[in-house]
């Protein structure tokens, strides 16, 4: 690739390419954009048909840049620059390449079918004048209107010293079609029905392909039909409806009952429910309300609302997600290096066996006829008593239309395709394909514990009236002083209040006390709330209760006392707690076989209850952020470099970055963490489970893919190169074997994931 010199106009440009649909594909086009001067960046995606290219404006252009990649064989559907319009979504271009597939098809089908009939007269006793010229007619519709770019595409890339799968096809149809014409002068067999056939069935192949591998980018484009199309703005007091590529940060936006959110941003006013299934995989809406944050594209609920917008475009929740998604479906995984390899050197390695297999048969033709005899009586389409020119004309085209490696060059991106597609469906995002190579691997997982195991704000767990008290008499003075405080605690209390729909006490003479605890007169109460000590100091006794809130100190709680005066009233507990399901996912890895570990720099004592609640095997306690880094070192020097990380915080994000696989977890905000490999929207614990099995069920994809295709390969060609194998049934059995890889990923999207939503 060629540098940018430092100081020159960079630019970057999308390109869609309809026909790049396998990594062997992707790799002409790259190889011919490499050569440009000012190549900075290159980036190719099979799901999305997008080549994502940087480049030196003073070097190369635009139209330079798909002069390339026409010179590799391939059409450029749409080509813009990143500078001056959006990143086309290629939906539009990829649904039009289905219709001209579609087409090419029906037009090569009706000709083709008319041959197959007139070759099945003569076998009935009927002769057909003028035969010859009536097929060498027909077959030219396949041959030459429906097959053009298909010899076009392997002209140029023949032009451009590159040999992609069209070159295989051109070499496999247009030869018989030109020798059928020697008919016409000598006595001969004729081959122009078979050159009809194999361009007929390639372009079916064609079509049936691009039908499926359209089943497979799915999930790209249901997610790019979840966002809204306009949104109302709230614009000097009048309601103004604009397309969404008008919103920008700041403006405020009216959502109604039922609509969209348009963008990402913060509730000003009023309060509703919205349905945030989309981010989260949780199906409960979310009360929101004054400052809180709502996504681009969840649903309103109920109420009227006034967002104020505070990302747009490219920068929403809903964008970043498309992106991820689009980034791991085109990533490779080490397993393709070997794939790519392979491909990479197939095309020139079967012409020259197909040149062989020709030269073979014309040389030594009639000594090899034993292979002929002992194939005819196993195989219907052998015919012995056929010339020895016949046989090498048929076996070198055999060779060449049977090992298209288009089976191959599926077998990793497909599955890749809907494996990323169906953990997206499911709010699992892989940044990349090795992080879905690697998770499989995964033999220690290491937590954070506050906002990973635990919810990540504290709320209050118990509430003990002393003798002739009330519970909630005690929360509701506790929680009348505490409104006075901006302390989590205070929080807490705050919620609990409401949820039990208790009437807030008059506040007054608020006082905070640092390191001690809060004060203020409640209803004309003196109500203070804090430590053993303050309690002393203030003269206040706390032998009935000592015992209790020890216990509670015990199991990792933040225990106070509640005085009224002098006179103890009871004790209140708050503590951070597990998620619903933090016990049944750590089960589940457990049961995978997976090592867990606690990282916090809380309390040894806090860190053990926890650990104990949830079934940790071990804890590292009092850890400091960057103590952590060296942590996740040991642990890989003990069990090697299948060590995970999962965090929520930026606290975590150097260890996330040495864990071998970094998951960050938690809410649709904070998607696009650029520390971890793995992304786990809404902080649901039981991704980890399903994320862990959908490694596993892609890979073992991945494998059984490369496997048959490999195999299918390597059986075929020796067959085809002895003269067993009709080119018509070669043409028949590669199509088929690409829409059986094809199949075989799609059947990821119903394997069976278990599902964990809470703790029984």
């Amino acid at each position: 690739m060629n540098a940018v010199e430092p100081g020159l106009k960079r630019q970057s440009a999308v390109l869609i390419v309809p026909g790049m649909g396998s990594d062997h594909c992707a790799g002409l086009v790259s190889q011919s954009l490499k050569r440009l001067p000012g190549i900075a960046g290159l980036s190719t995606s099979i799901a999305s048909h997008k080549v994502r290219i940087e480049f030196d404006a003073g070097q190369t252009d635009l139209n330079a840049l798909k002069q390339a990649v026409e010179q590799a064989g391939y059409q450029v559907a749409k080509a813009v620059l990143a500078s001056t319009a959006g990143e086309p979504t290629g939906a539009e271009e990829e649904e039009q390449y289905l219709r001209d597939a579609w087409r090419r098809m029906w037009v090569a089908g009706v000709p083709t079918t008319l041959i197959m009939l007139l070759m099945a007269l003569p076998m009935a006793g009927v002769a057909v004048p003028g035969y010859l010229a009536i097929v060498v007619a027909l077959a030219a519709i396949p041959v030459f209107i429906a097959g053009a770019s298909t010899h076009v595409s392997a002209w140029k890339a023949l032009r451009n010293r590159t040999a992609n799968m069209d070159v295989l096809i051109s070499l496999g149809s247009l030869p018989p079609y030109f020798i059928g014409l020697v008919g016409f002068f000598y006595p001969m067999t004729s081959f122009v029905e078979m050159a009809a056939t194999i361009t007929t069935f390639h372009l079916i192949g064609r079509y049936l392909e691009a039908r499926a591998k359209g089943r497979t980018s799915q999930a790209i484009r249901k997610m790019l039909e979840l966002g809204a199309k306009s949104a109302v703005l709230l614009r000097e007091g009048v309601e103004v409806q604009v397309p969404i590529e008008a919103v920008v940060v700041g403006d405020l936006m009216l959502v109604r009952p039922g609509e969209k959110v348009p963008s990402d941003g913060e509730v000003v006013e009023c309060n509703s429910h919205i349905d945030e299934s989309l981010a989260t995989g949780e199906s409960l809406p979310k009360e929101k309300g004054p400052g809180d944050p709502v996504i681009g594209a969840t649903l309103n609920k109920e109420g009227l609302l006034r967002v104020r917008a505070t990302k747009v475009g490219q920068d929403t929740f809903l964008a970043q997600v498309i992106d991820l998604v689009e980034h791991a479906q085109s990533s490779k995984v080490p397993i393709q290096e070997f794939a790519d390899r392979m491909t990479g050197r197939f095309v020139p390695v079967v012409i020259v066996i197909s040149l062989l297999s020709l030269a073979v048969w014309l040389i030594a033709g009639e000594s090899l006829r034993g292979i002929l005899v002992w194939g005819a009586a196993w195989l219907p389409w052998v015919d012995a008593e056929l010339s020895a020119p016949l046989v090498a004309l048929l076996s070198a085209v055999a060779v060449l239309v049977i090992a298209c490696p288009c089976a191959l060059g599926l077998a990793t991106p497909t599955a890749l395709m809907v494996g990323a597609g169906r953990g997206a469906e499911r709010g699992i995002l892989y940044r990349s394909g090795s992080a879905i190579q690697m998770f499989k691997d995964i033999r220690v997982m290491v937590f954070d514990k506050t906002g990973t195991l635990t919810l990540g704000k504290p709320v209050i767990t118990d509430c003990l009236a002393d003798a002739g008290g009330e519970a909630n008499e005690l929360l509701r003075l506790a929680a009348s002083v505490e409104y006075g405080s901006e302390h989590p605690i205070a929080q807490a209390m705050a919620e609990r209040l409401k949820e039990l729909d208790l009437a807030r006490g008059a506040l007054s003479e608020f006082q905070a006390l640092n390191g001690l605890g809060v004060q203020g007169q409640v209803d004309g109460q003196l109500i203070r709330i804090g430590n053993a000590r303050w309690m002393q100091d203030c003269r206040v006794d706390t032998a009935t209760l000592a015992g209790q809130l020890e216990t509670l100190e015990n199991q990792g709680k933040t225990a106070l006392y509640v005085a009224s005066g002098e006179q103890l009233i009871g004790v209140i507990a708050v503590a951070d707690t597990l998620k619903e399901d933090a016990r049944a996912a750590i089960a589940a890895l457990r049961d995978m076989g997976i090592h867990t570990v606690m990282l916090t720099g809380d309390n040894p004592r806090a860190a053990a209850h926890i650990a104990a609640q949830v079934g940790i095997d071990s804890v590292h306690a009092n850890v400091l952020p960057s103590g952590k880094v060296e942590v996740i070192r040991q642990l890989q020097g003990e069990y090697g470099q299948w060590v995970a990380m999962v965090g929520d915080g930026i606290n975590d994000a150097p260890a996330l970055k040495q864990a071998n696989v970094g998951i960050a977890i938690g809410s649709g905000a904070d998607v696009a963490m650029e520390a971890a490999d793995v992304i786990l929207i809404g902080g649901r614990l039981g991704g980890l489970v399903e994320a862990a099995q959908l490694s596993r069920l892609t890979f073992r994809k991945i494998v059984e893919n490369l496997i048959w295709a490999s195999a299918y390969n390597v059986a075929a060609i020796p067959i085809a190169a002895v003269g067993l194998l009709h080119p018509m049934i070669g043409v028949i059995a590669m199509t088929a074997s690409s829409l059986s890889v094809i199949a075989n990923s799609l059947l990821l999207k119903r394997s069976p994931l278990s599902v964990i939503r809470k703790t029984p």
